[in-house]
């Protein structure tokens, strides 16, 4: 029997090629009935096809904001997440997918594999602090947005993206979240997507996003004492980082500053037994 299913691709509109590649992977899709809904990040997607459904924001509202746009016009049970210049190479992904989630009810979202096209993974891809074996499956504490699988009643109870962190970390309040609400985060390495080799500082702005969703991420979701303790380590390793590079360590430090003077949004604290949860599996929420 096959589930419904809702695949959501935010795109800018500058990568027509990869993003024609994208959705084509994904109607190729088998065992699951699914529906590819493209949302346009500051623009009106066009030349896609009539199976597609389209939604857009006049302004780039970010990725977070645009993968919630998507949401609110679908409401399959289980839904993919794919960026634009991602691709699936294998027809039965989602179907494999949803017999993961439909022999284990406790299994909220689903990292796949993340390869390049010339078939490496890189080690910030595997979602482990320090294990980067990219063929072990493991739980997981933050997913890469890029590709990844969630069922629509755990997006719900985590209030879906965090929609204000533009780009980046949002993945790690979505996985942080969804442990706390009782499920689990898991990657498994045999699932696979391609996506070009590509580094965070291909934004101009990512050291002071960086820094601003780091102290957003603890102001909003980490119990006070831990907060603190997890803000303090991330100023250290990352002005220590960057003490060679003047320029790079003020504009996180300015990043930083307005994390902590801005408005963060609704603070839900993990319990404590999330916390024990965290470091129990290797991950405390410290680092």
């Amino acid at each position: 029997m096959t589930s419904r299913w809702a695949a959501v691709v935010v795109s800018q509109g500058t990568r027509p090629v990869e993003l024609a590649r994208a959705v084509a992977s994904l109607e190729a899709q088998t065992g699951v009935d699914l529906e590819v809904v493209v949302v346009g990040n500051g623009w009106e997607p066009t030349g896609l096809p009539g199976t597609v459904r389209t939604v857009h924001s006049a302004e780039n509202v970010g990725a977070p904001g645009g993968r919630n746009l998507g949401l609110g016009v679908v409401d399959a049970p289980y839904v993919f997440f794919l960026d634009d210049d991602a691709h699936l190479p294998h027809a039965d992904t989602l179907a494999r997918v949803q017999a993961l989630f439909e022999a284990d009810p406790g299994l909220g979202v689903v990292q796949t594999r993340i390869r390049t096209p010339e078939g490496d993974t890189l080690a910030r891809w595997v979602p482990r602090m320090r294990d980067k074996d990219a063929e072990r499956g493991s739980a997981a504490f933050y997913v890469l947005e890029g590709s990844v699988a969630a069922r629509r009643t755990v997006l719900e109870r985590t209030g879906n993206w965090a929609g204000r962190f533009f780009y980046a970390h949002e993945g790690i309040e979505l996985a942080w979240r969804t442990w706390d609400a009782g499920f689990r985060v898991e990657y498994h390495p045999e699932l696979e997507a391609v996506h070009p080799r590509m580094h965070p500082s291909r934004h101009a702005d990512h050291l002071w996003l960086d820094a601003r969703n780091r102290v957003w991420l603890a102001r909003r979701n980490l119990p006070a004492p831990v907060a603190v303790l997890y803000l303090a380590d991330r100023a250290l390793m990352s002005l220590g980082r960057n003490a060679r590079h003047p320029a790079a360590a003020a504009a996180w430090a300015r990043g930083f500053r307005a994390g902590l003077t801005s408005d963060a949004g609704r603070r839900r604290p993990m319990s404590w037994r999330t916390v024990w949860a965290m470091t129990r599996h290797g991950r405390p929420p410290l680092v």
